[in-house]
């Protein structure tokens, strides 16, 4: 199967989603193209199915031509991160003043962590949630406490203030929590009165809040995005982000820190070296992606949603047992295939993001897809899926058909 397998109504959008061939992206040798045999159709890291922005591929070249390949400096890559924040998200609260850059999202989180808790502290997570937040935390010696998402897969206030109970432990120890927004694997947009009422939580339990905000880009049509850091008793709070997720690039190691007001000073406390870690290369090309990317970014986000749609009717059609809870944000799809009954026997816990147990196994060894295995986010996620659906309606569509007739010979 490649690109003939497109429809004329495909054919005919005009965004970056369908511009290349299944062989084509067969060459590729990063992790989502390599990891699993030819046969297999790869829907689970997040890596998207696109060519680069040309703004990111002009910076980029004009970039190897100069030989400017030496060690980041400055500020613009804040300063366009200011400037999207402005435009975007009508937001005027990060002060480049109060940033940092950093080598990726996961090691900012865990640089910020540092800032505001200390080794055997605990860190709160909104299970089911993305991965590293277990790996990364466990391993720089921090306890992870789970606040289980509620039925409708947003935040359970009451949840999130009992596991804030538990995290401080009667004070004897320092808390923060780890927030997802949006929400990794969910795709859930939270609100300004949600994150709102997780910042008053914060304050009243004397926990500190760091946000992973890397999906802000990518809220889909019927939702808004809300930095938390814009909305009232948030002010004390840190958040990280880069443009790595909405215009691939993964590759391309920088990410920006960012404080609010009451916490400048936990920020300037980062050592100076962290901020060597990012690649100059992956600067340029975050920098020149908010900047002069954004029409690209917008037919992505036309072909997002398109494909979201499709998803829905694919779904409906293929896969019978099978609920998919439509995303806000993302390219990610939470399928809840526990009506199925196909077991998590013998899987790792959460954050061994190559482990694959129950449906994500059955997926793999039945219908040759490659999907992202429910446990590994935790609590919550056993007998789901994680599809990444940031591909061509082709592959999407030959994936769920697989997909169906895998579960039509159960």
């Amino acid at each position: 199967m490649d690109s003939e397998g497109l429809t004329t109504a495909d054919a005919g959008r005009n965004d970056p989603l369908v511009r290349l061939s299944l062989d084509r992206l067969r060459r590729r040798t990063s992790m989502k193209w390599r990891a699993y045999p030819a046969d297999v159709l790869p829907l689970w890291v997040a890596e998207m199915d696109v060519p680069l922005a040309p703004a990111v591929v002009a910076a980029l070249h004009e970039a190897i031509e100069l030989g400017d390949t030496g060690y980041p400096h400055g500020r613009a890559y804040a300063e366009a991160l200011a400037d999207f924040a402005h435009d975007r998200w009508h937001w005027d609260g990060l002060r480049v003043e109060n940033t940092a850059i950093v080598p990726d999202v996961m090691l900012g989180v865990v640089e910020l962590l540092r800032l505001v808790t200390d080794p055997g502290d605990a860190v709160v997570v909104g299970s089911p949630v993305y991965p590293p937040f277990y790996a990364f935390v466990s391993h720089d010696g921090r306890q992870v406490v789970e606040a289980p998402l509620g039925a409708n897969l947003r935040i359970d206030l009451d949840a999130l203030e009992e596991a804030f109970v538990r995290a401080r432990d009667g004070g004897r120890r320092g808390a923060a929590f780890l927030m997802s927004n949006p929400h990794n694997p969910t795709g859930v947009v939270h609100t300004r009165e949600e994150l709102g009422a997780v910042a008053e939580l914060a304050r009243r339990h004397g926990v500190r809040v760091v946000s992973d905000e890397i999906h802000g880009p990518l809220v889909l049509p019927g939702a808004a995005f809300t930095p938390f850091l814009s909305v009232a008793g948030a002010e004390n709070g840190l958040a990280v982000t880069s443009a790595s997720k909405a215009w691939n690039l993964a590759g391309l190691k920088a990410a920006v820190a960012y404080a609010g007001p009451e916490a400048a000073a936990d920020l300037r406390r980062m050592p100076e070296e962290v901020s060597h870690g990012p690649s100059h290369l992956g600067v340029i090309a975050h920098t020149a992606a908010l900047r002069s990317g954004r029409d690209w970014l917008d037919e992505l986000l036309t072909g997002l949603d398109a494909n979201r749609r499709l998803l829905g009717h694919l779904v409906a059609q293929h896969l019978p047992g099978v609920t998919y809870h439509r995303p806000e944000a993302t390219y990610l799809a939470w399928l809840d295939c526990t009506a199925l009954d196909l077991h998590d026997d013998q899987a790792d816990g959460p954050g061994v993001v190559s482990d694959l147990a129950g449906p994500a196994k059955f997926f793999h060894d039945k219908a040759r897809v490659a999907l992202s295995s429910g446990h590994v986010f935790g609590t919550g996620g056993a007998g789901r899926v994680r599809l990444n659906f940031a591909t061509s309606p082709a592959v999407l569509r030959e994936a769920v058909e697989r997909m169906g007739r895998a579960i039509a010979d159960l």
